[in-house]
């Protein structure tokens, strides 16, 4: 019996936000039973000059603030992303801004990019041993209109002290952020930060990807790739949440506004993966996010073109336990399609 099958009930009698709270405050305690991270060559891949022991990871949105990154690693995910990081701190959206939607294994936040501040977060990740991977996922304050600016600034305080950076243009709860994946103003924007980043790290260091909406029309998706190639960013996320609502939703809470997650959003962000795969062409690497709560549904991302996934609102309804359970079911999948490693897998479906 799992640590989470316990605690679980318990954590759901309280409001999401302070569940998440509570949550931080065990992992920094230090009392949580570690979990190595499974090592096994068919999950081990070379990406960006970095070894991800297995292709499994901890999405931006639950460690804002950088206080537990090495923690979550010791939960056996192969890589974590600190953030979404704003250059000054900002209290994010009224509460509550965060609902379960229990009946269909889904959340929707509006949370507003809710941090302390790049200061703070600096001071966290320049105070921990580098081990392991750990990307910054940066964004923009919310009165801040030079979007560049509040990019470039993050691009320069995390690039030196981060593995992998990642401009996230594709929160719908920060008013006019999803216009920057316009494809002149995403051009741009990416140009300034490439060009920041190669000032203050060698070129090739801080890889720096791209995160999308699901929510894209196909011209939309066609220009944003086409960006992508022509930038020369080292890699895209596919997706963030989605503002659709299906009608298949039975929660209560399914007409609050902001991100869906969770399982209604697998469907979707999947075909946005698998069309954007399609089009890179294996160019760029792409991670996989949106709705995965099994072994199955990572696989599926895999062979839709993901070399690695990324997964956050099924561990509030299953806990951590699902890392090892995914990793240990990856391996499986890959033995009954007769597959020696991962990378033979990566868009088996395109």
């Amino acid at each position: 019996m799992g640590l989470y099958t316990l605690a679980g009930p318990f954590l759901r009698l309280m409001s999401p936000e302070k569940a998440h709270g509570l949550a931080i405050t065990a992992l920094k305690s230090g009392l949580m039973p570690k979990k190595d991270a499974l090592v096994d060559p068919m999950l081990s891949q070379d990406l960006w000059g970095m070894t991800f022991v297995n292709p499994v990871g901890l999405a931006a949105g639950f460690d804002k603030n950088g206080e537990v990154p090495d923690a979550i690693l010791d939960q056996g995910f192969g890589f974590t992303e600190v953030g979404s990081v704003t250059p000054k701190a900002q209290p994010g959206n009224p509460q509550p801004r965060l609902f379960r939607l229990s009946e269909d294994g889904a959340v929707i936040n509006r949370m507003g990019f809710n941090n302390e501040g790049m200061d703070a977060v600096e001071a966290r990740l320049k105070a921990r041993p580098r081990r392991g991977i750990v990307g910054a996922n940066l964004g923009k304050n919310k009165t801040q209109e030079d979007a560049v600016a509040d990019y470039v600034a993050g691009t320069k305080t995390f690039a030196p002290i981060s593995d992998y950076l990642v401009v996230n243009v594709s929160s719908p709860n920060t008013p006019g952020l999803r216009a920057l994946q316009s494809k002149d103003q995403l051009a741009a924007l990416l140009r300034e930060v490439l060009a920041t980043r190669d000032a203050v790290v060698a070129k090739g260091k801080a890889p720096l990807l791209l995160k999308v909406a699901p929510d894209l029309t196909d011209e939309d998706k066609a220009d944003i790739v086409a960006v992508a190639l022509e930038t020369g960013i080292d890699g895209m996320i596919v997706s963030n949440t989605t503002i659709e609502r299906p009608a298949s939703l039975q929660s209560a809470h399914k007409g609050e506004g902001g991100g869906l997650s969770g399982q209604p959003l697998f469907e979707p962000s999947t075909q946005v993966l698998r069309e954007i795969a399609k089009q890179i062409d294996g160019k760029i690497p792409l991670i996989g996010v949106g709705g995965i709560s099994n072994a199955d549904q990572a696989y599926a991302k895999i062979r839709a073109g993901a070399t690695l996934v990324q997964l956050y609102s099924a561990l509030v309804y299953g806990g951590l336990e699902l890392v090892g359970e995914i990793n240990r079911g990856l391996c499986e999948h890959l033995k009954r399609d007769g597959f020696d490693h991962i990378s033979k897998a990566i868009g088996a479906d395109l």
